[in-house]
């Protein structure tokens, strides 16, 4: 039987042995209590509480304007629904870029306001004070290389990542600064499947990828995308498993339809 059949509860440590066994790790994103408790009795491994919630539940264009407070409100909203799921927690943009003592106390706040497990930043060398100061709190740390979001408008294009031999070096780089400061997973997001593959074979702790092919340890995506509530996010790694979209509109209009035809509610659905 595999290990992610047999734990109750799943640690960090979990992923670790997970990786070991060659055992892939599934995580997806989740911002509110009824959809983590689907995920967690479904037995996902991660739950990634991400920044993009200023996405799919604020309608902002990109991940920045979402606050630490609001990271903190879904946060804490997913935690009340888990029981088995690892839970990581977004730090959003300028919590923890260029200041390490900030970084501190946003981490502190989000794991004693929300209850949650990890906490996930962006970047390399460039952050690794941070890392390593919200490590020595005891705060466990998931890394995130390739593309990143919060540095869309210094990159102006969500074009895959580490194409060029001096980025793909720079990141394979950056992945054993992480793991040496004691990250205990990192992301690599859509960047080449072979050079995914290498950062997975040369590091010791999970690789976790989204649109970086399926030589990792594991994957990530976004719940929305995933089940097709959103329409307008069509990039090659996607795979939509529904289209909660078309059938949440269908049951909704089928809902209007007999409040208007006074078929809704009917003699049995009345007191």
């Amino acid at each position: 039987m595999s290990l992610s059949k047999q734990v109750r509860k799943v640690t960090t440590h979990v992923l670790s042995e997970m990786k070991l066994r060659g055992e892939k790790i599934a995580m997806l994103t989740a911002y509110d209590y009824s959809m983590a408790r689907i995920l967690d009795e479904a037995k996902i491994d991660v739950i990634l509480v991400g920044d993009s919630a200023s996405n799919v539940m604020a309608g902002f264009e990109s991940t920045l304007p979402i606050t630490l407070d609001a990271m903190i409100y879904h946060a804490s909203s997913v935690v009340r629904a888990v029981k088995r799921a690892l839970v990581v927690v977004d730090l959003p943009f300028g919590t923890y870029q260029g200041d390490s003592k900030e970084a501190i106390v946003s981490a502190i706040r989000i794991m004693k306001e929300t209850g949650a497990h990890a906490v996930k930043l962006e970047g390399g060398r460039v952050v690794i004070g941070s890392v390593k100061r919200i490590l020595s709190t005891g705060i466990p740390v998931m890394g995130h290389l390739g593309l990143t979001p919060q540095s869309i408008y210094k990159f102006g294009t969500y074009v895959v990542r580490a194409t060029e031999k001096d980025e793909a070096g720079k990141l394979v780089e950056d992945a054993h600064l992480l793991e040496k400061a004691g990250c205990f997973a990192i992301v690599l997001e859509k960047i080449p499947a072979s050079l995914a593959a290498k950062v997975a074979k040369e590091v010791k702790i999970p690789i976790i990828g989204i649109g970086a092919g399926s030589e990792v340890d594991g994957q990530v995506l976004v719940i929305h995308d995933m089940l097709g509530i959103t329409q307008d996010f069509s990039p090659r790694f996607l795979r939509r498993y529904h289209n909660l979209f078309q059938e949440i509109k269908d049951a909704v209009q089928s809902y209007i339809n007999d409040v208007r035809t006074i078929d809704f509610p009917n003699k049995k659905e009345q007191y």
